[in-house]
């Protein structure tokens, strides 16, 4: 299994050699290290944690710095799950283990929204624009009423919205660019400019 953490710069497209225009996200992969081995006996599970980018020392909080040790300041740190893992602490994960072709499955958080209606949230129609209506373009409607004295569990109404762990599968690596660094996945991945994404490839 081939996996590696990057930063989502934004979108843009690649034209194949017989002119079509494929929609792409631009990934920058910057330092990958590996910052522990974790073993069945000793965790419980097999997984390799990878530090990723790199931050301010003075910001990094003192059980991080020892645990980091001498590998680096930095700025987030992800697990992923691997059986028995051959790689050791300190070694680094290259971007030139993937090659354009691959199908990735890419996971980040995505944009927050704040606190919408329901219209935004769920896709609810809204309320009739006539017959003596007033105010209720985007109203919810009824919640279930009648017989209970209670909101039903799960009913859809407003509330927060975005911030979500979203993972897209079958996506396909278009381009590789080694010189900068830059790893070009089909279609759209989740987050702002500048979210941790997860790309993963089997």
């Amino acid at each position: 299994m081939k996996f590696i953490l990057g930063r989502k710069l934004n979108m843009t497209q690649i034209f194949t050699p017989d002119g079509a225009a494929i929609p792409v996200t631009a990934v920058s992969v910057r330092t990958n290290v590996i910052t522990q081995v974790r073993t069945k006996d000793k965790d419980g599970y097999e997984a390799l944690q990878i530090g990723e980018g790199a931050r301010k020392v003075a910001r990094i909080a003192k059980p991080q710095k020892g645990h980091f040790k001498d590998l680096g300041s930095f700025a987030a740190v992800t697990e992923f799950r691997v059986d028995n893992p051959v790689l050791k602490v300190g070694d680094k994960m290259e971007l030139s283990q993937f090659n354009a072709g691959d199908v990735v499955t890419v996971s980040a958080t995505s944009k927050g929204k704040g606190f919408q209606g329901v219209v935004k949230r769920h896709g609810f129609g809204g309320g009739p624009r006539t017959h003596g209506q007033k105010h209720s373009e985007r109203e919810p409607g009824s919640i279930g009423g009648g017989l209970r004295t209670r909101v039903p569990v799960g009913m859809r109404m407003a509330g927060r919205m975005g911030s979500d762990r979203i993972t897209v599968q079958n996506l396909k690596v278009v381009h590789i660019d080694p010189t900068e660094n830059i790893l070009y996945v089909s279609g759209a991945v989740p987050g702002r400019r500048g979210t941790l994404v997860e790309i993963v490839s089997k």
